[in-house]
């Protein structure tokens, strides 16, 4: 992450995270801090993969599992906090996609997204800063990647693209817990499995570390295209700066933009929503269709502009940046976040307020932008 401009001091210890000096966990006071976990104890698993019992019996072991390494052992307060979090939330999910199959086969599809998605707000509750909530979700998203990334189309693509979210070390003592914390046929073969992934990372510099693209379009143009180069040096041929705004309604973008570049030109969703006449709970195709218009405009004189919307997934995101980069723009996304409360309240002070369900809504679909999609992110973060 870059460029948090708020941020908590960022030494943490997450509740009841042992020590190396007591290994021992207190089940009892987890469960009384995190009841949610409690719906671990009735979700049973798929026994080919997780002959050890339900869901809460492989936490357990998993817990266990990761205090009792090394490595773990070895690190700061906080990175130990952070791991042992994931290690404990890690499949928080299950017992929402838990299914059974006609055939009686137990499945328990998605619940990696959905995890990461109950973790954030979870953390959220707690107060967590900022990049430690997000690096514990991105461990519980990408956790299992050292058990598959050699499945994936593009192995390589897949350990560089983790590098930028977060560390690959962590993800690797996190996939050796989640397997010594299970009962499996093919235990040793992910362990090996584990090993590869090890030397794969550090064989492209991004075991411990971000790999090191020669430059942010550099990465940008890996990132957004379909069989890049990691390590081409990639000409910046950008004409103008496009600045994508990105957060919940009201998190103060305009606040934002008058206060950091009020001379730039802005298309701004809300404000043609009100010239349109459109209600935020009505088909929106209209609006964005307009604000399009506007930014090929700006684009095609190669004036900088903001487009100010509250653009909270990935594939809007995506969609608009390809229409940016087409006509050289390097793109900047900023991101501001505040706590669900001041949202509501803020809300209810704009000349364009969204309904209370629909902010709740927004808050259960957010994906947080993440440096593979621009050029910059820059997160503001007020907690």
């Amino acid at each position: 992450m870059n460029n948090i401009a708020i941020e908590q001091n960022t030494q943490w210890t997450f509740p009841h995270c042992p020590t190396p000096a007591n290994l021992q966990i207190n089940w009892t006071e987890i469960l009384a801090i995190f009841p949610s976990l409690q719906s671990l104890t009735n979700c049973e698993q798929n026994p080919i993969y997780h002959a050890e019992g339900n869901v809460w019996i492989h936490t357990q072991l998993v817990c266990e599992a990761l205090v009792s390494l090394t490595a773990w052992q070895a690190v700061n307060i906080t990175d130990r906090s952070i791991l042992f979090a994931a290690a404990l939330l890690h499949d928080i999910a299950k017992p929402l996609a838990t299914q059974v199959t006609d055939d009686g086969n137990i499945t328990a599809k998605g619940h990696v997204n959905l995890g990461a998605k109950m973790v954030r707000q979870i953390l959220q509750d707690l107060q967590t800063p900022f990049t430690i909530r997000e690096s514990i979700v991105a461990i519980v998203k990408y956790g299992s990647l050292p058990l598959w990334f050699w499945d994936k189309q593009n192995p390589l693509k897949s350990i560089i693209k983790a590098s930028q979210l977060v560390r690959c070390d962590w993800l690797a003592l996190m996939a050796e817990a989640d397997v010594k914390g299970r009962i499996c046929d093919d235990r040793q073969k992910l362990l090996e499995t584990i090993e590869f992934f090890k030397e794969f990372c550090q064989e492209h510099n991004c075991f411990d570390r971000t790999y090191p693209f020669a430059s942010a379009h550099s990465r940008f143009i890996y990132f957004h295209k379909e069989d890049g180069d990691p390590t081409y040096a990639a000409f910046d041929d950008t004409r103008l700066e496009v600045i994508m705004m990105c957060g919940l309604p009201g998190t103060g973008k305009d606040y934002w933009i008058d206060r950091n570049h009020p001379d730039l030109p802005v298309v701004s969703l809300d404000k043609l929503r009100i010239e349109m006449g459109i209600l935020p709970t009505n088909e929106q195709g209209a609006i964005v269709n307009a604000g399009r218009a506007l930014a090929k405009g700006y684009l095609q004189s190669e004036t900088p502009f903001i487009w100010n919307a509250t653009n909270i997934v990935k594939p809007i995101r995506l969609g608009l940046i390809r229409l940016f980069a087409g006509y050289g723009a390097r793109i900047r996304i900023v991101y501001l976040e505040v706590p669900i409360d001041r949202v509501l309240r803020q809300n209810r002070d704009r000349k364009a307020q969204v309904p209370n369900a629909v902010i709740h809504r927004f808050r259960d679909r957010l994906e947080i932008p993440d440096l593979t999609e621009a050029h910059q992110v820059d997160y503001f973060v007020d907690v």
